[in-house]
């Protein structure tokens, strides 16, 4: 079985063509392979009878996930580079169908599920996201403390405590967002699923974008997200509700195994 290590801005993933196994045990599996090399995922490409692929997604922990922002941009190079799919793209996720596009050799674009909820006081001043039917779960916190990365040890057990937070019946990956001037903002994320920070998570920059643009403070609806492991791009679409989510960014492939 070959397994290709690739990461998108950072984001870990563990990607192997599983078309015609999806009985596999992929939890066991997704505990097993991301412990080699700590990723922060495992994702199968499988069959679909509604779209070009299916994306099969398990956190490093083998807990299922809706979706995967960064992980969809990953698979859409990995389908693209074996002649799974071509520039243009639908597969299908937990979450339900995402469209992907191949930009250019490194760099993919997705359109992320849309917003099932978007509550901007779900606890006080944090707000939360649900992006999909069944929604990948964020919370999304504006921070004004100083610059974000540099104070991630101190903010650990902080966002670690909101991850499990009653106010999110599902749990949640929680989001602070630095803004830095118009349209740019750091973004950090402590990962469900990962149970630590990720150096990128996709759905993440989707839901805070999303936010942002609610709240008023995305006005041209294009986010630059400078991430601990590079730049993310999102664009939100609409009037008086999100109608389009778009992520870009880059896409690298580490490491081909054999296992």
């Amino acid at each position: 079985m070959n397994v290709t290590y690739m990461n998108g801005a950072g984001n870990s993933f563990m990607v192997l063509d599983a078309r015609g196994r999806e009985q596999e045990n992929f939890s066991a599996l997704a505990k097993q392979l991301c412990a080699m090399r700590h990723a922060d995922g495992l994702i199968a490409v499988g069959n679909s009878d509604k779209a070009d692929f299916k994306m099969i997604f398990y956190n490093a922990d083998g807990s299922l996930g809706e979706m995967c922002g960064n992980g969809a941009r990953c698979i859409c190079r990995f389908a693209h580079d074996h002649g799974i799919a071509g520039d243009s793209m639908v597969f299908e996720a937990t979450a339900g169908l995402v469209k992907g596009w191949r930009v250019d050799d490194d760099q993919y674009r997705v359109a992320l599920n849309l917003p099932s909820v978007l509550d901007l006081n779900r606890r006080g001043d944090i707000a939360y996201a649900e992006l999909g039917n069944p929604g990948v779960p964020h919370a999304v916190r504006l921070w004004t403390g100083g610059d974000l990365f540099t104070r991630k040890d101190a903010l650990r057990a902080e966002m670690r405590a909101l991850r499990f937070d009653p106010a999110f019946p599902k749990g949640a990956n929680v989001n602070y967002c630095r803004l830095t001037g118009a349209g740019t903002a750091q973004v950090l994320t402590f990962e469900r699923g990962v149970e630590d920070f990720t150096l990128a998570c996709g759905t993440g920059c989707g839901s805070t974008a999303c936010v942002l643009w609610k709240k008023g403070l995305l006005p041209d609806g294009k986010l630059t997200a400078r991430v601990p492991g590079g730049i993310l791009r999102v664009t939100v679409e609409g009037t008086d509700h999100v109608t389009a989510l778009l992520l870009e960014g880059p896409t690298e492939i580490t490491e081909v195994l054999e296992i």
